[in-house]
């Protein structure tokens, strides 16, 4: 069973409230017979569009194959938040690698958001870009935990953009009965994913760069030049770029034992009108400090947008059910609340929640298991790897080189593996532990 065709109709998108707001383009054509490229690129993401827009306007022939529509798995699916940093905080990355190389990740991370935004300023990409991501917690020991992070980032790395809330602050902002307090990042930002999955869409193909859609890649296979075969096509090029993150599958092997695909699920409420200010009374998104971790924010008409529980397994749950119990209690006062929309999609997670980029071959790159925290790191590392296929190494590189261990027991025991650890942490929650 392939993920890509498990939970969705061939070349649709799904029934989202961004695919009911958004203007997809007309379909691209598919790919029939032969054809040549210097580059190859596998995935119409963030990924995969922000690395062919690169390559393309730097001359270089490139032709992209998305197996549904550009847009269509997790880059326009998810929560919509371009964070600040990495997935794994600059503590833990102090740790893990010390704290010189920490700083070079950091500044990474602030080139991924500063690029994310100048690509919408730049191509007028209307994706509803708003400044303001929170991060909140339910118990005073992860309240604490926010708010000396905070002063470390302004003291250690002098991003003095966060605000740091107590309960009572916190409450007029999120009226939720849950959270104790929180902190607010004005640098980071939400926006419409699908908009802008489509936007980077439009400049690649403006920008000379060939697409394909309903172009399900079944084959790479490595050599001088690489040949990458589709059931009705196939590419030659002198560069691969994998980019397909959770929906790649067995293609890459090596990638898939440090990148594991997990479900994830959002729904839209029926718009709120005045009883969205039981939700936020201003208009930032927001996430929480559980090991799954809820999200929301307001729609532009005024809907709760709220993600919530996961899934490891090929099929969807009941997304409704599923996402309606976290969604409650956060927000017990919306029992009576119609949800309009409910969807999931697939993101690839790595063990160290650092993303994973990678040469599995000679002439192959590849980047994913964002974790979670994929519009800026996606976007960004599809322009570090078309520099790196000119030869600009030093930002792959770096990225390149932070551990991303693979999974113990590799595709046969990592999903039993992980939901049961899953299952400890979603208990420990439940506790307060």
């Amino acid at each position: 069973m392939d993920l890509l065709f498990s939970n969705d109709r061939r070349g649709e998108y799904p029934e989202s409230w961004y695919a009911a707001t958004a203007e997809p383009l007309a379909p691209f054509p598919s790919l029939e017979g032969e054809t040549r490229a210097d580059v190859c690129v596998v995935g119409g993401g963030y990924t995969g569009l922000s690395a062919a827009l690169h390559l393309a306007e730097a001359g270089r022939r490139v032709v992209l194959l998305e197996a549904h529509r550009v847009g269509f798995g997790a880059s326009g699916r998810n929560g919509g938040q371009l964070g600040s940093g990495q997935r794994a905080d600059q503590v833990k990355l102090e740790k893990m690698v010390g704290a010189e190389d920490a700083r070079r990740l950091w500044d990474l991370a602030e080139d991924a958001k500063r690029l994310a935004k100048d690509l919408i300023a730049r191509h007028d990409i209307d994706c509803h870009l708003r400044p303001g991501v929170a991060w909140t917690a339910s118990s005073e020991s992860d309240v604490r935990e926010l708010h000396d992070y905070a002063e470390h980032l302004s003291r250690h790395y002098g991003y003095d953009a966060l605000e740091v809330h107590d309960a009572a602050s916190w409450a007029s902002i999120c009226p939720s009965p849950d959270y104790r307090g929180g902190i607010v990042d004005m640098d980071a930002a939400h926006l419409h994913p699908l908009r802008l999955a489509i936007g980077l869409a439009r400049a690649a193909r403006d920008a000379g760069a060939v697409i394909h859609e309903q172009s399900h890649v079944t084959g790479v296979e490595p050599g001088s030049p690489n040949v990458v075969t589709t059931g009705a096509g196939r590419v030659v090029a002198d560069h691969v770029i994998l980019a397909g993150n959770g929906y790649l599958g067995g293609l890459q092997p090596e990638v898939s034992r440090s990148v594991m695909p997990i479900n994830n699920f959002i729904v839209a409420t029926e718009p709120l009108g005045s009883r969205a200010a039981e939700v936020l009374t201003r208009d930032i998104a927001v996430a929480d400090a559980r090991f799954v971790v809820n999200y929301f924010r307001l729609s532009q008409d005024g809907r709760l947008l709220f993600g919530g529980g996961e899934s490891y397994g090929y099929r969807f749950p009941d997304i409704r059910k599923t996402v309606s119990k976290p969604m409650l209690e956060v927000f017990p006062s919306l029992q009576d609340v119609r949800l309009d929309y409910a969807w999931g999609g697939t993101l690839g997670i790595t063990r160290s929640r650092m993303p994973h980029l990678a040469r599995p071959a000679p002439g192959i790159l590849s980047a994913g298991g964002y974790s979670g925290h994929g519009v800026g790191t996606a976007i960004h590392a599809g322009q570090l790897m078309a520099r790196a296929v000119a030869g600009e190494t030093d930002g792959f590189d770096a990225m390149a080189a932070v551990p991303t261990p693979a999974f113990p027991g590799g595709g046969a025991l990592r999903t039993p593996l992980l939901a049961l650890a899953m299952s400890w942490f979603a208990l420990r929650d439940k506790l307060g532990i």
